[in-house]
């Protein structure tokens, strides 16, 4: 009874992807604020958490490895993917996430969703539909499910049109092709699987705006993205604030204790385990003489640090 119990299961779920495949690419914006409901802040007409600019800014100067630590800690071990190719080594990507899920093709459910998609007025293959969702501050996130030959999500013109749109970047778990005309985009970059001169085949949109797979991380639309060489992080949205303060202290407290080793005030054992009253007290006194090296508002960092356990 249980094995018949779960069959039906599976069969209802494979039932509902392929109807929702053929009616609609994406969720509903009750869904969407349902996946997302930890977010408190201002949102999208279509219901994706809205990161603030300024959050978008300062993400770009932390460290991978410092917001892996503060989203490990809080229990979000499936944010990070690496292994990437991209155009530029000292470009990093930070936005909010568009999601889009390729699938290969299937012809009813692809004919389906092009008439439909005609429609609506959308033109030209179904990749470049995520496209026309963009805004600024946006970054487009693929789940093409890694395909390199005749993977290619974009060559250099859908990238100028990105690029126009959110004025960022990409992330695809899949292909790209003409490296060359993309790395002519000033201040655009692209993390992608690999390169390959092949157009894109056998390959059809089958989500957008929806929670996707990104290798080994999972990514919901609205996620805070950071990419950088060492690879790709998703934020979820509603510890955005608390990943970046959290990383921007560590590195404000790193920068002071190597002043003090270089100096020979304390030792490498005073630095690296808790804080000494005194050892505080000089942090404090160095960033009172020190206030361009905070990246937030210094009534930010005070409230931070009567929280924090040193």
């Amino acid at each position: 009874m249980k094995f018949k119990l779960l069959s039906l299961a599976a069969i209802a779920l494979s039932a509902l992807t392929f109807t929702n495949a053929a009616e609609a690419q994406t969720i509903s914006k009750d869904e969407l604020i349902f996946l997302t409901s930890e977010w408190k802040g201002e949102r999208f007409p279509d219901g994706r958490p809205k990161v603030p600019d300024d959050l978008i800014r300062r993400v770009k100067e932390i460290a991978i490895e410092e917001a892996w630590v503060v989203l490990q800690n809080e229990g979000y071990n499936c944010q990070f993917d690496g292994n990437w190719k991209m155009i530029h080594q000292d470009v990093p990507i930070a936005g909010r996430a568009l999601t889009a899920q390729f699938m290969p093709s299937r012809p009813d459910v692809e004919k389906s969703i092009k008439e439909r998609g005609a429609k609506d007025g959308r033109i030209g293959n179904t990749n470049s539909w995520p496209i026309d969702q963009l805004s600024k501050g946006d970054v487009y996130v693929a789940d093409g499910f890694g395909k390199i030959a005749q993977g290619t999500l974009i060559g250099d013109n859908l990238g100028n049109s990105i690029f126009a749109k959110s004025g960022n970047g990409v992330i695809f778990d899949a292909s790209s092709r003409d490296l060359e005309g993309l790395s002519k985009i000033e201040g655009f970059n692209a993390f992608v699987r690999d390169w390959d001169p092949s157009y894109l085949k056998d390959v059809f949109l089958s989500g957008l705006n929806t929670p996707i797979r990104i290798g080994r991380a999972i990514v919901l639309p609205g996620d805070l993205v950071l990419a950088k060489r060492e690879g790709v992080i998703f934020i979820p949205a509603h510890l955005a604030e608390k990943v970046i303060v959290t990383a921007e202290f560590i590195a404000l407290r790193d920068k002071f204790g190597i002043k003090m080793l270089k100096e020979g005030k304390y030792t490498p054992g005073q630095i690296d385990s808790q804080w000494s009253d005194t050892l505080k007290s000089d942090f404090m006194k160095w960033l009172d003489k020190n206030p361009g090296e905070i990246p937030m508002k210094r009534s930010e960092l005070d409230e931070y640090m009567k929280k924090r356990t040193w």
